[in-house]
């Protein structure tokens, strides 16, 4: 029996890293797979057919996980397309990396709507339908930097923090209905943006980490595959750290 076997996911900005490594094992998994991309229209349609290829549904959308109405309407199709949804991942997300001194008003704003708000947008919009069937599993994608702090991301840190006490608040406003809610905290996770980077700034990163390397989206989506399975059925509220032992 697969750990996810007919449950109906929702994960968004999933057409490529994070998401998209999330996607992947949900659908090994036998979840059937709802996710959103914003631009990258090839990437996304590539990944729904070699979802579809595994046996399970999959479908993409391209939605602004930052707009109330468009997670509403989103939530509204998921629903007429899979005729359910099981489990929540908001993993959409921007940086906008300054020091303070540089970023702008929109620097901030946009960081904050895309990463934050969103979370409220797609939580909200799914709530109805998994308070009816008392059942269900939100996991938000926070990051190490929401638990710590770091210079130049104050505006991304303070989406990812913000995310933790959403996550918190949730959890104890859902838990009687039997609806968990949880966060993941990433380190360091090497997706195809990393790969962009000088090598020798990427393999001190790696040095710094106690277990020597990077995170892959694998380590997230597994991750998240315990979260969203049965498997924690009695965890709620919980920040889950995974990286590598950068903060312990």
């Amino acid at each position: 029996m697969k750990l996810l076997e007919g449950k109906n996911v929702i994960i968004t900005g999933a057409s490529r890293g994070i998401g998209k490594g999330i996607a992947q094992v949900f659908a090994d998994q036998g979840a059937n797979v709802a996710f959103t991309y914003s631009s990258s229209e090839g990437p996304a349609l590539q990944l729904e057919k070699e979802l579809l290829s595994k046996g399970i549904k999959a479908k993409s959308y391209k939605s602004n996980a930052a707009s109330f109405e468009d997670s509403h309407k989103l939530v509204a199709q998921v629903l007429e397309d899979f005729g359910g949804i099981d489990v929540l991942i908001n993993n959409a997300g921007i940086t906008r990396d300054k020091l303070l001194m540089r970023m702008s008003e929109e620097d901030f704003d946009q960081v904050i709507e895309t990463n934050l708000k969103s979370v409220f947008n797609m939580t909200k919009a799914v709530q109805r339908t998994l308070l009816k069937q008392r059942y269900g599993s939100i996991i938000n994608m926070s990051s190490v930097v929401g638990v710590q702090g770091n210079a130049g991301q104050a505006n991304y840190a303070a989406s990812k923090a913000g995310m933790i006490g959403f996550t918190k608040s949730i959890a104890l406003e859902l838990g009687s209905r039997n609806i968990r809610c949880n966060a993941i905290a990433p380190g360091f996770i090497e997706t195809e943006m990393t790969e962009k980077l000088d090598e020798k700034v990427v393999q001190s990163w790696r040095d710094a980490i106690p277990l020597k390397r990077g995170g892959s989206p694998e380590d997230i989506a597994n991750a998240c595959l315990y979260l969203a399975s049965d498997l924690s059925s009695y965890v709620t509220g919980h920040v889950l750290n995974v990286n590598g032992g950068m903060l312990t």
